[in-house]
């Protein structure tokens, strides 16, 4: 007797989680380039020079020398003293080894922090705008996400009294991320410091996302640990080489945590992709021991590029932006135009052939994200595009 092929059923993790409008957008711009259509992209999120020599070298001399095998789960014990005292340097705090876990990218890190501290319906707190990946992850986790908006007039720095709205008895933890993507804003030292003590007096933990903690461009961007300390038992601090050093493909992010939640993480991950790639490790590792002279050179661009782009959107007309501290992105504020964001996105690539990414991925639908890790000719060009196209609307 012939079996009914059932309909195929996915599970409801995956039928929750949101479409990536991102992807959609470089699709489409990757369709129109194998097209021989002269397509000038915005969206990188990662920086556009190469990875320093010292940095392949060290990989080179891994594949050499036979390091092509299984490592600790967590990473091998010499990378994780490095992230150490990175994050000594960075938070003031002395963790020990056993509190660092080497992931394959600092999204994997916080993917895995979300999976250990979540229970079914816990509340995690994300101030908007906000990585995309944020929402998505804490509800594959099986939380929910609550966003806190941040008020553009003030530079998106976040609200305590906003905050504090949004607590409930379900809340278990608040994201922070600064300097944050897509705004590039830099969170003051006052609200950091508010942020910390609530989290302590109400027992929340705080997932701090320092990843572009590096690339700043005036003043420094400070761990929220580095100005409370006493968070230290509540805080999970995460980074890693990718935009730093400009190691997005060798996939190495790390994270420090009080011992339960490294020793947990570092099962889970056991469990699932064990550990990251035993030369990537080597190559992290020539990194954070390593001169940064490359890093100061790479921020020094960066400046400039940003400095170039906001003096051009601040000539087009009906749009305004916020100055970034850090990071490599402008949000430029397009609400004038009468054009949602994700419309807006597909007729610049349509009839001006720019990819930018729209707002409403980050929460706001009234803007849109341009990434400045790209040449200096990509931006002339580009900026041109764009305000040409939105005179003709």
């Amino acid at each position: 007797m012939e079996r009914k092929r059932n309909k195929i059923s996915l599970s409801h993790r995956v039928q929750n989680i949101a479409p990536s409008i991102t992807l959609e957008i470089t699709g489409k711009a990757k369709e129109m380039k194998a097209k021989g259509i002269d397509v000038l992209g915005f969206g990188a999120g990662e920086p556009d020079f190469d990875t320093p020599e010292n940095i392949k070298q060290a990989a080179k001399k891994a594949i050499d020398e036979g390091f092509t095998k299984y490592t600790p789960a967590a990473g091998t014990p010499e990378l994780r003293k490095a992230v150490a005292e990175e994050f000594k340097t960075d938070t003031t705090i002395d963790y020990d080894s056993s509190q660092i876990v080497v992931s394959c990218g600092a999204k994997h890190s916080l993917f895995n922090i979300l999976q250990v501290i979540l229970n079914e319906k816990d509340e995690v707190i994300i101030p908007s705008p906000y990585w995309l990946s944020y929402p998505e992850m804490v509800k594959m986790a099986g939380g929910v996400p609550v966003f806190v908006l941040c008020d553009e007039s003030d530079g998106f720095q976040l609200k305590m009294k906003n905050l504090v709205k949004k607590i409930t008895p379900r809340t278990k933890a608040i994201i922070i991320n600064s300097p944050n993507n897509p705004t590039g804003c830099i969170l003051g030292r006052k609200i950091l410091k508010d942020i910390a003590e609530f989290a302590v007096e109400n027992n929340i933990f705080v997932i701090s996302d320092e990843i572009y903690n590096k690339i700043v461009y005036e003043g420094e961007s400070e761990s929220i640990l580095k100005i409370c300390p006493e968070l230290k038992d509540l805080a999970i601090v995460v980074n890693g080489v990718s935009k730093s050093f400009s190691m997005t493909g060798w996939r190495i992010g790390y994270m420090a945590a009080p011992k339960p939640i490294a020793s947990a993480i570092s099962s889970y991950q056991s469990h699932s992709t064990s550990n990251p790639a035993s030369i990537a490790q080597k190559a992290a590792y020539a990194a954070l021991k390593g001169d940064r002279e490359f890093v100061g050179g790479m921020v020094k661009s960066f400046r400039d590029r940003r400095d170039y782009m906001l003096g051009k959107l601040s000539e087009i007309p009906g749009v305004s932006c916020v100055r970034p501290g850090g990071a490599f992105y402008v949000f430029p504020n397009i609400s004038k135009l009468g054009m949602k964001s994700a419309d807006f996105a597909a007729s610049l690539l349509e009839k001006a052939h720019v990819a930018v990414v729209p707002g409403v991925a980050f929460g706001w639908d009234t803007h849109i994200r341009l990434s400045y890790a790209t040449s200096m000719e990509v931006i002339k060009k580009g900026l041109e595009r764009i305000e040409k196209y939105i005179k003709s609307l």
